[in-house]
């Protein structure tokens, strides 16, 4: 990885931290945050719901906001709204105001998140990618896996306030840097907004993570709560493939990209591997806090192997994927992932927790392992202007999986306790996480394999081409 890009890399990766780790920080401060706003659980659990909401209506925007604004320049205000979003959240004083200023996190991010891939994929034109991977997955991985640690000492050295604090020096920092580190912006465009794409696209997404936000809740899926807005979201995201096939590059986002088949390949694994990662991030924390009576601090400190694995893997298997493409990659690593998560279809409170770290050691081994191929080889062969499209797309699927797998895993679990002693239910609960797996396995086959290169278009941007 040459200089220039590594130092785009470093002040991207460095802004993205706070937004990366802040759900899964909040995440651990929702029963504490009830107690000292004096408010139910159930809207509690809207600081967290209303976050996703918002990210999910922006993320379709961000393509046609850096066309008009410009990378730099979109980059830097979305930290700015991140930032002032965290100050308000510290400072709020009821539950309502806490959930209001949650949203204004989540729009910041919502940018953020498609933003930092294009900007990287444009910048590297092919060169290096599973490498580059390698460090713009560093927040990625660790945030599910470090962010409840963090959250845990946090709360129990000061207050729920300061979870929203820490925040602020990676959003200055992240500013700092991408003032010195980021190329200015070029000639800006003025595309028309796709309004109607725009009307069916934000509150598809919004209405499909709305649902599944709420399966976990005793009658799952069965609920009109759960299964109305889901129809809703599920019939507007038709809607806007039908809408925006007809308008090609005049559409919101460019449904045409998925006839490129590495990024379908990509979209269809990295929605496996959202359900796998969150899905089994359910499952974690609560067997070890139900089974194995561990408070919130315990089970997140019982996660820190899964951490050190997938951070240990990312460099390795970035340099294994341009070396031999990322089927063999992700081939492995869900192999890894699979038979890692395999032990918890069979462990109890008696297991000794000295066996369980070297077994999520290797878990996150296979975790990190498989985001790496996944995350570069959807932009593989396309024009520079086809990357916004592949980034938003790409961050959809990841986004929409993730809640899949938590509400699926929830209802399963849910259910499973039913009927079941509490030990029985995990373990059918994660026989259904091994079969995200197995699916994700047989799926990578269709990744493209030992790369080669090839000769972009005469006039065109390209990225270099990766045979099947």
């Amino acid at each position: 990885m040459d200089r220039t890009l590594r130092r785009l890399a470093t002040a991207l990766v460095v802004g993205a931290m706070a937004p990366l780790f802040d759900s899964t920080i909040v995440s651990v401060a929702l029963h504490g945050l009830a107690r000292d706003l004096d408010a139910p659980v159930a809207t509690i659990q809207w600081v967290s719901t209303a976050y996703l909401l918002a990210v999910g209506v922006v993320v379709p925007v961000a393509g046609w906001l850096q066309h008009r604004v410009g990378g730099r320049r979109l980059w830097m205000a979305a930290l700015v709204v991140f930032g002032l979003g965290s100050v308000l959240c510290s400072l709020a004083w009821d539950a309502p105001s806490l959930i209001a200023f949650r949203v204004v996190q989540g729009l910041g991010t919502g940018v953020m998140l498609p933003l930092l891939t294009t900007l990287l994929m444009q910048e590297a034109g092919g060169r290096d990618l599973g490498r580059l991977m390698g460090v713009v997955s560093l927040p990625t991985a660790l945030g599910p896996v470090l962010g409840p640690v963090v959250g845990g000492l946090v709360l129990g050295a000061a207050g729920w306030r300061w979870l929203f604090w820490i925040n602020v020096p990676f959003v200055v920092a992240g500013l700092v840097l991408a003032a010195m580190l980021l190329p200015a912006d070029g000639r800006t465009s003025r595309p028309t907004l796709d309004v109607v794409g725009l009307l069916l696209l934000s509150p598809g997404v919004v209405g499909v993570l709305l649902g599944l936000s709420g399966a976990a809740e005793p009658g799952g899926f069965a609920r009109t709560a759960v299964w109305a807005p889901l129809a809703a979201g599920g019939a507007l995201l038709a809607a806007f493939v039908a809408w925006a096939t007809r308008r090609r590059g005049a559409a919101l986002v460019d449904v045409h990209v998925l006839r490129h088949r590495p990024l379908a390949a990509s979209a269809s694994l990295l929605f496996l591997t959202g359900a796998s990662l969150y899905g089994a991030m359910l499952l974690l924390p609560l067997s070890f806090q139900e089974l194995r009576g561990l408070d919130a601090l315990g089970a997140g400190l019982l996660l820190v192997p899964q951490g050190v694995g997938a951070l240990a893997s990312r460099t390795l298997a970035g340099r294994l994927n341009d070396r031999f493409g990322p089927r063999p990659v992700a081939l492995a690593g869900f192999a890894v992932l699979g038979l890692a998560t395999l032990p918890f279809v069979w462990t109890g409170p008696g297991t000794p927790a000295g066996w369980l770290v070297p077994v999520l050691l290797v878990r996150g081994v296979g975790l990190g392992a498989v985001t790496i191929p996944l995350m570069a080889v959807g932009f593989v062969g396309l024009a520079r202007e086809e990357v916004p499209h592949a980034s938003i797309v790409t961050r959809i699927a990841m986004q929409v999986g993730g809640a899949v797998g938590v509400a699926v895993l929830a209802v399963v679990l849910q259910h499973a306790l039913g009927g079941a002693a509490p030990v029985e239910a995990f373990h059918h609960s994660f026989a259904w996480a091994v079969g995200f797996t197995a699916v994700s396995l047989a799926l990578s086959l269709l990744l493209p394999g030992r790369p080669r290169p090839a000769a972009p278009e005469p006039g065109r941007a390209q990225l270099e081409e990766v045979g099947a």
